[in-house]
C-alpha cells in the first residue's frame, strides 16, 4: 500500500466522527471539523473572497448608482462631485473667452486710434479683478454675514474645500465666479473708451471688482442676502441679468456721463449722429465670441451636470432669445433706413442675451422668443434715448447691458411658466415653483423681481456716481484734450494698432438714427 495522503487521512477521520458522534449536535460538528488546520484555510479563503467581491458590489453602487439615487431625491452630498466640477470648469473657461468678445467688440466698434488702450484695458481689469476677488472680493459676496455683505474668507482662508453643497471645490467654484466678475469689470468700459485715462481705469477697476460688483451682488447671490432670503417670493436671478449686467451697465452710465463726450462728437439733435467704427467686422466677430462665450454663462450656473434637462432647457432659452432679438433689430433698422444694419444686429442679439440671462432656467422656448423680441425694441430705443440726452455711449453698453438686464430680470416675473424649481447639485428640486404673472402666479413673483432690480440699480448707480466724480476729481479720469486728439494707443502706450496705414482726418459722422450703436 501506498503513503496515506493527508485527504485520506481527512476522510477517514470525517467518517470515524460521523459513526461516532452522530447524535451530536450542528454546533459540535462544526466544532470538531473547523480545528482542522486545512478546514479553517478554506473557510477562511471562500470568506475572504466573499468579503472582497461584497466591497467590490458597494464601490460600484457608491459610485454609479448613489448618484442616480441623489439625483431624483435632490439630497445634497458634501463630497467633490466630479462631473460637477469638470462642467463648473469647463463653464468658466468659456465664460472667460468672452473676454476676447468684448474686447474685439469694443475695438471693432471704437476707432482705431484707441484699439490698443481697450485691449490693455481688458487684460489689466482681468488682472485687477483676480487680486481683488481672491483677496476680499469673493468673501464679499459668497461667504456668510450677513443680508448686505459676507465677512469670512478672505483670501479664500479658513474655507472649506467645497462651496456650500454645490460638490464642486472651492478653487474651482472661485474660478467660474472670477470669470463673472470680470465680465462685469470690462462691461463698465464700455460707454467710456476713447476718452478715459488708463490711470483712472485702474483706479475705478479695484473699486468695482473689489466693492461694488461683490457687496451689492451678495444682496441676491449671497448665502444670506437679503433679496435671496425675501418672502414670500424671493428675488431669483439665475446667471446675472441684473447681477452682472445691470451692475456694468450702471457703472458704464456713471463713466459716461462723469467723462462727458468724446471731442468733436455732434449728437442727432445737433445735426450729427454716432460716429462710425472702424472695422465693424471685428466687432460684429467679438459679438459672436460673446454669443459662444454665453453658454458658459447660462447653462454654466446650474452649477450640475445632472441637471441635464435643465442645462438643455437653458441653452435652447439662450439661443432662442438671441436669435429673436437679432432679428428684430435687424428689421427694425431696416424700416428706418431701409438698409441691414450690422451694428444694430449684434448689439441686437446682445441684448437679447442679457434679457434671457436672469429667466433662462424658468421660461418657455415661447417665453424666451418674446423675450428676444422685446430686448431688441429696448435696446433700439434705448439708444435714442441716450443719443437725445447727449451721453456718449460708443458701444451701446448702457441700452444692451443697463436697460435689458432689467427687462430681463422684470420678464421672470411674466413669463415664469412654474413648471421649473431650483437647480441643486444632483438635479431640480420640483418642491419649489417659480411662477410670473402670465402664468397664474399674480404679481408676487414680478414684485419681488422689481424690488430687487430697484435696489440694486439705484445702489449701483449712487456709489458708481460717487466713485467716477471722485476718480475724476484726482485729475486721472480722462485724458488730456492733446492727449485725445493723438490718440490714446499713441498718448498711453506709444503703439500704433496700425502702423502701416496712415489715418487721414476727424471721423467721419454717420448721420442716419440707424447708424452704428
Amino acid at each position: 500500500m501506498g503513503k496515506p495522503t493527508a485527504a485520506g487521512n481527512f476522510r477517514v477521520r470525517h467518517r470515524k466522527d460521523f459513526e461516532m458522534t452522530r447524535p451530536a449536535t450542528l454546533y459540535h460538528r462544526l466544532h470538531s471539523s473547523l480545528r482542522d488546520p486545512q478546514i479553517r484555510g478554506r473557510v477562511m479563503a471562500v470568506m475572504g473572497g466573499k468579503m472582497i467581491g461584497l466591497i467590490l458590489v458597494l464601490a460600484t453602487m457608491r459610485v454609479f448608482i448613489a448618484p442616480a439615487v441623489f439625483a431624483q431625491t435632490g439630497a445634497p452630498t458634501p463630497e467633490i462631485n466630479a462631473l460637477n466640477t469638470l462642467w463648473v470648469l469647463l463653464a468658466a473657461f468659456l465664460v472667460f473667452c468672452m473676454q476676447v468678445g468684448f474686447v474685439m467688440l469694443e475695438a471693432g466698434f471704437a476707432r482705431s486710434r484707441e484699439s490698443i488702450n481697450i485691449v490693455v484695458e481688458g487684460i489689466v481689469d482681468t488682472c485687477i479683478c483676480g487680486f481683488t476677488f481672491w483677496a476680499w472680493g469673493f468673501a464679499f459676496m459668497f461667504e456668510p454675514g450677513n443680508g448686505f455683505i459676507g465677512m469670512q474668507g478672505f483670501f479664500l482662508n479658513g474655507l472649506p474645500d467645497t462651496y456650500l453643497a454645490t460638490g464642486v471645490p472651492l478653487l474651482a467654484f472661485w474660478v467660474f465666479q472670477f470669470a463673472f466678475a470680470d465680465t462685469c469689470s470690462t462691461i463698465t468700459s464700455g460707454a467710456m473708451v476713447g476718452r478715459c485715462g488708463f490711470v483712472g481705469d485702474i483706479i475705478y477697476s479695484v473699486v468695482v471688482t473689489g466693492f461694488i460688483y461683490p457687496i451689492v451682488g451678495h444682496w441676491a447671490w449671497g448665502p444670506d442676502g437679503w433679496l435671496a432670503l425675501m418672502g414670500p417670493a424671493a428675488f431669483r436671478d439665475f446667471a446675472g441679468s441684473t447681477v452682472v449686467h445691470t451692475i456694468g451697465g450702471a457703472i458704464s452710465l456713471a463713466g459716461a456721463v462723469a467723462l462727458g463726450p468724446r471731442l468733436g462728437r455732434v449728437f442727432a439733435r445737433d445735426g450729427g449722429g454716432p460716429m462710425l467704427p472702424h472695422n465693424i467686422i471685428l466687432g460684429a466677430l467679438g459679438g459672436l465670441i460673446l454669443w459662444f462665450g454665453w453658454y458658459g454663462f447660462n447653462p454654466g450656473s446650474t452649477l450640475s451636470a445632472m441637471d441635464v434637462q435643465g442645462i438643455g432647457r437653458v441653452s435652447f432659452n439662450t439661443t432662442m432669445a438671441a436669435c429673436s432679438a437679432g432679428m428684430t433689430a435687424i428689421l427694425i433698422a431696416f424700416a428706418r433706413t431701409k438698409k441691414w444694419d450690422l451694428a444694430f444686429t449684434v448689439n441686437g442679439f446682445l441684448a437679447g442675451l442679457v434679457a434671457i440671462t436672469c429667466p433662462c432656467y424658468w421660461v418657455s422656448p415661447t417665453g424666451s422668443f418674446i423675450i428676444g423680441v422685446v430686448a431688441a425694441v429696448v435696446v433700439v430705443y434705448g439708444t435714442d434715448l441716450l443719443e437725445y440726452l447727449r451721453i456718449d455711449d460708443p458701444i451701446g453698453a448702457v441700452p444692451v447691458h443697463m436697460f435689458n438686464g432689467i427687462w430681463g430680470t422684470l420678464s421672470l416675473g411674466l413669463f415664469a411658466t412654474g413648471q421649473f424649481g431650483l437647480p441643486t447639485p444632483m438635479g431640480m428640486d420640483a418642491s419649489v415653483s417659480v411662477k410670473g404673472l402670465f402664468y397664474g402666479g399674480g404679481t408676487t413673483q414680478l414684485m419681488a423681481q422689481a424690488i430687487g432690480s430697484g435696489a440694486i440699480t439705484l445702489a449701483t448707480l449712487v456709489a458708481a456716481f460717487v466713485l467716477m466724480y471722485a476718480v475724476k476729481a484726482t485729475g486721472t479720469l480722462r485724458v488730456s484734450r492733446e492727449g485725445e486728439i493723438e490718440g490714446l494707443d499713441i498718448h498711453e502706450h506709444g503703439l500704433d494698432a496700425y502702423p502701416e496705414f496712415p489715418v487721414h482726418g476727424s471721423p467721419t459722422l454717420r448721420h442716419s438714427p440707424g447708424g452704428s450703436l
